[in-house]
């Protein structure tokens, strides 16, 4: 079996995070970046079924800046076998839809039976790459799942939603997410960093995947402003002159959080 997991390059969330003016894209400058955790967790659960199933192979796929390497370096060294890297400078600022449809392409090109991402990443927050991946592959989807079981024909799962937990099986080729409810990644030993600077990279470009991204046609997604976070205000002091309850009340419901 051949499973793709997607990682991605994100800003540090435990460093200030900021977002150019002009653009409104994320500044990658303003602090360090890191292999964004959710998917590290999807390889994990790759990486625990190929423990199991030594004919299985795991391919890292990211479509990042060249700087990016760093990052596909540690989930080589996390334990995935090679890994796949989409630079092309046609794709900086990529909207969503450009997005599935690059990382579709690759997929399709690498003949992926199963394809393993995060829910949703902790920079852009889209969470929908999932599914438009699956449309693209003509896939089946199993999303926001906490459980995962995989099996060679097909992948069975626990998925969450506002109304409780369901059941869920797909056949394989399959396109899944998981959520934070599952396992933390492995730690990259010595013995896996060492490793992961032999594996294979294999650089491709748009025109590599067949896929035009002409700045000059309309995007999918349009971007109409963007604002500096408002400073946080003071919060509201209430005095008990024996109204307090009254006063707490009329706060709530107010700012309707009740």
């Amino acid at each position: 079996m051949k499973i793709f997991v997607l990682v991605k390059e994100v800003p540090d969330t435990y460093e200030d995070r900021r977002l150019d003016m002009e653009t409104g894209l994320a500044d990658r400058g303003a602090g360090q970046v890191v292999l964004d955790e959710i998917t590290e967790r999807a390889l994990e659960v790759a990486l625990k079924y190929a423990d199991a199933n030594p004919d299985a192979e795991v391919v890292a796929l990211s479509m990042a800046p060249e700087s990016a390497t760093s990052s596909i370096r540690r989930a080589l060294a996390i334990g995935a076998g090679s890994a796949v890297h989409v630079v092309d400078e046609a794709l900086h600022g990529a909207d969503l839809g450009l997005t599935a449809t690059v990382l579709a392409a690759a997929i399709r090109r690498g003949g992926a039976d199963l394809v393993i991402t995060g829910n949703l990443s902790t920079d852009g927050a889209g969470g929908v790459i999932p599914a438009m991946l699956a449309e693209h592959l003509n896939y089946a989807q199993a999303t926001n799942l906490s459980a995962v079981q995989i099996a060679p024909d097909a992948v069975t799962a626990t998925r969450e939603t506002d109304y409780g937990s369901q059941q869920v099986t797909a056949p394989l080729p399959a396109v899944v997410s998981i959520t934070e409810a599952l396992p933390e990644a492995r730690f990259p030993n010595f013995k896996g960093i060492m490793a992961a600077k032999k594996k294979p990279i294999e650089v491709l470009s748009l025109a590599d995947l067949g896929v035009t991204a002409d700045p000059a046609e309309a995007p999918q997604t349009i971007l109409t402003a963007v604002s500096e976070k408002p400073p946080r205000a003071g919060g509201v002091k209430i005095v008990d002159e024996g109204d307090a309850a009254v006063q707490l009340i009329d706060f709530l419901v107010k700012n309707r959080l009740v």
